[in-house]
């Protein structure tokens, strides 16, 4: 049986691989972490069952202690957490799916201890991607990207033998100003960019959707 901890379970790209999981029924789960999502981080760990929890807001942290007394489960808060949940001696996979810088500690960390990687944190390839790919190589890490568009690339890689890849498309697949017109762009707010049609992914991964900032950034993904 596979052994997975997820890093921000609680976000768009967690809550997906916990229903993956628990569809699948056949992978267990050491480690689950969240930044203030209190009520559903506790559902998720009274389902799962996982060794231990962690919360990066401390006082949520103390609040989900309260909550989860006697299940045997452990509670961690701050940095420690996102750490502690990356090491997690049972797990074989780490998903890294926080948002921001905060997921490149821990993504190393799991390098470190010998983890395979399931990427959703673009982060550490943006601020960090040279010295990933470096370290990913001397370990001899298996890296799985996660992330929408990565992934879809990484799938089409598998069939390219004895067709090399030309290049690659990131594409746009719609934020709040899909089909507007420039005129109708001339007057948009900070309001209106973060009424994201589909997605609850944050007020940062939010606006970069809207303002196409995120596929520069997903362009230096693809690069590392």
């Amino acid at each position: 049986m596979e052994n997975i901890s997820i890093l921000g379970s609680t976000g768009s790209i967690g809550t997906q691989a916990v229903d993956v999981i628990n569809n699948l029924g056949n992978i267990a789960v050491s480690a689950l972490t969240a930044n203030r999502s209190t009520d559903l981080l506790e559902a998720q760990a009274r389902s799962l069952r996982p060794e231990m929890v962690g919360m990066c807001d401390e006082q949520c942290a103390s609040v989900l202690a309260q909550r989860l007394f006697g299940t045997g489960i452990r509670v961690y808060s701050g940095e420690e957490a996102l750490i502690r949940a990356a090491e997690v001696s049972q797990a074989d996979t780490v998903l890294t799916a926080v948002v921001g810088n905060s997921g490149i500690r821990p993504t190393f960390a799991a390098i470190e201890a010998g983890k395979n990687i399931a990427l959703a944190n673009k982060e550490t390839l943006v601020s960090a991607g040279k010295l990933f790919t470096e370290r990913t190589r001397q370990k001899h890490t298996t890296v799985l990207p996660v992330d929408s568009e990565h992934s879809a690339i990484f799938q089409c890689l598998q069939g390219a033998a004895g067709n090399p890849v030309k290049r690659i498309l990131l594409t746009a697949s719609g934020g709040a100003f899909r089909g507007k017109s420039r005129q109708e762009l001339r007057s948009v707010t900070a309001s209106d960019a973060l009424k994201h049609p589909t997605w609850d992914m944050g007020a940062k991964v939010t606006i970069d959707s809207a303002t196409l900032m995120n596929k520069g950034l997903e362009a230096v993904e693809a690069k590392w």
